[in-house]
């Protein structure tokens, strides 16, 4: 199963990723390809595959991405079919880190393998907060993230299961019981 965790920018998509990752030996990470910049706390190959734009194009091209998408900080992420379609044929699950774009792009194609979580923010003055207090990106990053906020909550209900963040230890909890009814 192909388990993609979504969420408008801020809402702890990640966070929740990461622990799940942890409680779930048997859940592979999707690592995601992207053009901007490594940051300091990101491991090549863990966090991103993190490829020039000319690479990135390149990929394009050929048709090596299930979904890519030009993003608010002005660069490009993607997921790279190789991966899927690898991970697909030995029947393992994996776990996706992906924007609400992305996540209606991979149900698009594998639609009857594919589990769509939106990690649902208490709302937006909560989620500029958050991103303010993360301390990743300047203001003007952070005003177009916020600026995506209306049109994602607007794909809700292409989801199978919304979370609540409210309370980050609650909403991983959730998590892990959608992943565990749904697993191989």
């Amino acid at each position: 199963m192909l388990f993609v965790i979504a969420a408008p920018s801020g809402a702890g998509k990640t966070s929740i990723v990461k622990a799940v990752l942890k409680k779930n030996s048997d859940l592979i990470f999707s690592v995601s390809a992207t053009t901007r910049m490594k940051r300091d706390s990101e491991t090549e190959g863990k966090d991103y595959f993190f490829l020039s734009r000319e690479e990135f194009f390149e990929k394009i091209g050929q048709g090596e991405f299930v979904e890519y998408e030009k993003l608010f900080d002005d660069n490009y992420y993607g997921t790279l079919k190789s991966f899927v379609e690898d991970k697909l044929s030995k029947n393992e699950n994996v776990i996706f880190d992906v924007d609400v774009k992305g996540a209606l792009s991979l149900k698009s194609i594998y639609e009857d393998k594919t589990i769509l979580i939106f990690v649902k923010p208490p709302g937006k003055s909560d989620l500029k907060q958050r991103l303010i207090h993360r301390a990743t990106e300047d203001l003007k990053q952070i005003q177009k993230r916020i600026e995506r906020f209306d049109s994602e909550m607007d794909e809700i209900n292409e989801f199978n299961y919304v979370v609540e963040n409210d309370n980050l230890k609650d909403a991983i909890k959730k998590v892990n019981q959608i992943i565990k009814k749904h697993k191989n």
